[in-house]
């Protein structure tokens, strides 16, 4: 039988800096609780707003998976592997920070904020040069059903690829709309994350910013309740 743990929205823990909102769904920073370090592989899902002109200076990382997906605005990435670029909804980037990086995000616009989601995924492997890829994705092709927008490295699929047997994947879905999703492997579970509008799964409603983690399973049946904007994340339980 499946199992599955509710995140509701509310109770997530929330770090207001002022040029920094962030809602954390697992434990980060000054946010700690014990029972919620991490789902399976999945270690940070961290909800960001940030302010104009404003951003997070250069900072380093080591053997972690980090994905970055744009909401609203323009990001600017720098890294010491020599990548300067700017991500904008629609765009999908990932780093694999292996034996070790250091990158900086700001907002690239003086006007606006930025929201972003920033996702931290424990590799299969330790200690790989660091790695780089971004994708620009066409949001119409995931109406109504899955956009694939992660995958491992080994199978070089669809979107970004990191270093873990990991998919995601982006739904936008009209009201009423069911479709059902095939977790990869028998090892894995998926966290389902609601960036918009309300859906369901078995007799579980999520709304708005919810997460539910579900494994133990093959399936997951999804309708939306409302028109609903979903990201699955499908990943190894056996860390």
């Amino acid at each position: 039988m499946a199992k599955t743990i509710l995140h509701k929205a509310n109770t997530r823990g929330h770090a207001d800096h002022g040029w920094l909102n962030s809602y954390h769904s697992f434990s980060f920073a000054n946010y700690y609780n014990p029972e919620r370090i991490h789902f399976g592989a999945l270690r940070v899902l961290n909800d960001d707003t940030v302010a104009a002109g404003k951003g997070f200076g250069k900072h380093p990382h080591d053997n972690m998976e980090i994905i970055s997906i744009p909401l609203e605005g323009d990001l600017e990435h720098t890294d010491s592997m020599g990548n300067k670029t700017t991500i904008r909804n629609g765009d999908i980037q990932a780093m694999s920070a292996g034996t070790g990086v250091a990158h900086s995000e700001y907002n690239a616009n003086t006007d606006k904020p930025v929201k972003f989601l920033q996702i931290w995924v424990y590799p299969d492997q330790k200690n790989i040069q660091p790695q780089y890829s971004q994708v620009t994705l066409e949001p119409a092709d995931r109406k109504n059903k899955l956009q694939q927008i992660v995958s491992p490295r080994s199978n070089g699929s669809d979107g970004v690829t990191i270093q873990q047997n990991a998919w995601f994947s982006l739904g936008d879905l009209e009201q009423g709309k069911q479709l059902s999703y095939d977790i990869k492997r028998k090892e894995n579970g998926v966290y389902l994350f609601v960036l918009k509008g309300d859906v369901t799964i078995g007799d579980l409603k999520l709304n708005t910013r919810d997460g539910l983690g579900i494994w133990q399973t093959d399936t997951i049946a999804i309708t939306a309740g409302t028109n609903a904007e979903i990201l699955l994340m499908d990943v190894p339980m056996d860390i």
